[in-house]
């Protein structure tokens, strides 16, 4: 059974940094992918990074330059490093898991909270 675990989630003030960590169990080999979503209430679940078993990433607009994204395949954890947060940073992060270089989300976390205030 696929278990993933996130951490490192809390409240900073604007232009602090977090580390927010995955914790991935039950999987036989690596998974295709893993990427990090967010979510405020009222809103859709948007995708902030992804990365590939080839170490391609991906991330969006509102994070590039900000944002980092990694995977330490031997502890079989991910990780996304935030700089520079913002007040619309504020949301639950969710770690997902999936399937094919083009990232079939199969499975997700129960979240971690991060608020940014002004």
């Amino acid at each position: 059974q696929v278990q993933l675990v996130e951490s490192g989630g809390g409240s900073v003030q604007a232009g602090g940094s977090l580390n927010l960590s995955c914790a991935v169990s039950g999987y036989t080999s690596s998974p295709a992918c893993m990427g990090w979503f967010r979510q405020v209430p009222g809103n859709e679940r948007e995708e902030v990074a992804r990365i590939r078993s080839d170490a391609a990433t991906r991330y969006a607009d509102s994070v590039r330059g900000r944002f980092t994204i990694s995977r330490d395949k031997a502890k079989n954890t991910l990780y996304l490093q935030m700089n520079s947060l913002k007040p619309e940073d504020t949301a639950m992060y969710y770690c997902t898991s999936g399937s094919y270089w083009w990232c079939r989300w199969d499975y997700w976390g129960q979240g971690t909270q991060v608020t940014v205030s002004s």
